[in-house]
């Protein structure tokens, strides 16, 4: 387990990806966003904010950081595009919330309704990032670096 309090941040970063990790807080209330419906995500302050960039630029981590900061802090709802959407091509960050996330390749960006799968780079394919009291543990990680970082702007 690694620890992680409300004003932190965990950034694990790989050779092609970068994932940034906040707990959900006492901002329990998300809204996530489809073509035909607004749902209201009730979260546990232990549960977690997972945000995937598909480059390791300071651009998109600067960006990981800030879209995290828009849903947790301004209340920025999640946005689920339809299926074959051309504008998933272009995402460059996705995001998912809840106490679990499973990371795959396979899907494509900003489509997947379902807060438990996010989409990511190859080298992260398969990792489980749960959030714990306290803290998040990792399933299935074998590669990146994991840095604790202030989550401010």
């Amino acid at each position: 387990m690694i620890p992680l309090t409300d004003n932190e941040m965990l950034m694990l970063q790989g050779n092609s990806g970068v994932i940034g990790i906040v707990k959900a807080g006492t901002n329990n209330l998300f809204f996530l966003e489809t073509e035909e419906e607004e749902i209201v995500l009730g979260l546990e302050p232990d549960d977690l904010l997972v945000s995937s960039g598909f480059d390791t630029e300071k651009t998109t981590l600067d960006g990981v950081k800030c879209v995290l900061y828009m849903i947790r802090e301004v209340g920025t709802p999640l946005i689920v595009l339809p299926k074959h959407h051309p504008a998933s091509k272009r995402l460059k960050i996705v995001v998912s919330v809840g106490p679990r996330t499973r990371i795959s390749c396979d899907i494509t960006p900003g489509t997947h309704p379902e807060q438990d799968v996010l989409c990511g780079v190859d080298e992260f394919s398969g990792v489980e990032i749960l959030g714990v009291p306290g803290g998040v543990e990792f399933k299935n990680l074998n590669s990146g670096s994991i840095k604790r970082i202030p989550f401010t702007v």
